[in-house]
This record gives structure tokens, sequence and C-alpha cells, in this order.
């Protein structure tokens, strides 16, 4: 039996992270990596994929997945290609999404089509194509990205928190369908993190100071304070932990 901090060693484990090349993303893909794991970083854009990977100053492998995750057939001929001819994924992060602030009676519906596809869609793309090769091997863990607004909600981003409630039920949904299979499926909901698509917010000192006010930590999330969390989840650690949003929001779904 493994044990300590064993548990959570991720040396021989392969993560594909999506939407990796910056943000949130970009931090789990380094965390991991320091964590032993080698690493596939996943974007659109090839050019931002390669600095990403060139600045994660690491012995582990650093690869590169370049394709959009709301095209099933984009994604599944890439991961396809990636475990016939390099090697098998461990550990999947969905952490690829978008968001657009404006009142739900404003909301442009191709901007709502947009935001589903990015948001749950995407989860649903990879999660299938990688699950199905966990599931041949026995073993395997999914950890997707929700939010604080998969509890909660505020003015302006109805429909973004319609697909981070999806998120979180979808999570419960591979838990119950995949758990069987020896995969464990969970997410982690951030609150809110000093990231680029909280860049508008993180300038705005109105809502800094009532965000402050609001949340019992005081102040911003940092990105690396997510790691600990993707670790654990990532690890033998969390073996039988299935189904779960574990929040990381210094409180602010603790208290009114």
């Amino acid at each position: 039996m493994v044990s300590g901090l064993k548990l959570f060693d991720l040396n021989g484990k392969t993560a594909l992270i999506t939407g990796s090349s910056q943000g949130i993303g970009y931090a789990l893909a380094k965390g991991l990596a320091d964590a032993g794991s080698d690493i596939i970083l996943n974007g659109r854009n090839t050019e931002k994929l390669k600095h990403s990977a060139e600045a994660i100053n690491t012995k582990q492998n650093i690869f590169q997945l370049c394709f959009d995750v709301t095209n099933y057939e984009q994604t599944k001929r890439s991961i396809d290609k990636f475990e016939k001819d390099i090697k098998p994924i461990d550990i999947l992060i969905n952490n690829a999404g978008m968001q657009f602030r404006t009142p739900l009676e404003d909301f442009p519906p191709e901007m709502f089509e947009q935001l589903l596809k990015t948001n749950i869609s995407s989860v649903f793309n990879v999660s299938q194509v990688v699950a199905k090769y966990m599931i041949k091997r026995g073993e395997g863990k999914i950890i997707n990205i929700a939010s604080v607004q998969t509890a909660l909600a505020r003015p302006g981003i109805a429909p973004y928190t319609a697909t981070k409630g999806a998120v979180g039920n979808i999570t419960k949904g591979m838990a119950t369908d995949w758990a069987k299979y020896g995969i464990q499926c969970n997410a982690i909901a951030p609150g809110y993190f000093d990231t680029p698509l909280n860049a508008a917010l993180v300038s705005d000192s109105d809502f800094t100071a009532w965000l402050k006010k609001r949340t019992p930590a005081g102040r911003w999330g940092e990105v690396h304070e997510l790691v600990g969390a993707s670790i654990f989840l990532s690890s033998a650690a969390s073996n039988f932990v299935n189904g779960h949003t574990l929040y990381v929001d210094g409180g602010i779904t603790a208290s009114l």
C-alpha cells in the first residue's frame, strides 16, 4: 500500500490539460510537471503553445497538441494519434473555457451558443475520446474545471453560470458511468482568480473592493493556489474520490 507523500507522486504519468497556453491551464500544467507528470499542452494557437512549452522549466516531457476542443472530429484525430504514436494519457484536465458578460435580456444568441460549445461541449468531446482509452486500461483521472458559478450566480453572466452548472453535473454523470472502470472523475471550482479571463474585473476597482469584502479570505486568488487541488485529484491520493466538486474559492461559497 502506497502511503504518505508518495500518494501524490505523478512520476510516470502523462496529463493532457486543455486550454493550457495561459492562465489557469498553464499554471496547472506547470504544477503537475513539478509533481513528476509529463505534460500535453493544448490550444488553438501553435505559437502560444510553443512559447508556453518553452517557458515551463522542467525535466519532464512537454508535448504540444494544437486542436480545437469544440470540434469533435479534430479532437478525436489528435488524441487518437497521440495515444497510438506517443504514449497513454493518464490524466485529463478539461480547462478550456470562455466568458462573455452582458445582461441576459441583451445576450446575443450566437454568444450563448459559443459559450455552450466552449464550456460544456468541449468537456464531452475530450472526455469521451480520452475515456475510451482509460476504460481499456482500467484506470484514469479526469478533472473538469468548474467555477464558483457552478453554485452561485451574479448579474450579467447567466449563460456562463448555466454552462458551469452543467460542468458540475456532467462530472457527476461521468463518475456514475465510469467509476466502475477505475476512472475517477471530479471537478475543481475556482473562485475569483486573477487570470486573463477575469482581466476586466481585476481592472475594475469597484468590483475588486466588493470582492474583497465578499470573500472571507479578503483577496483575489492566485493561480498557483489551484495546483494542490489538481495534484490531489490527479494522484493516487484521490482513488476513492468520485463525482466531487472541490471549491477553491477563499470561502466565498461558505458565507453570506
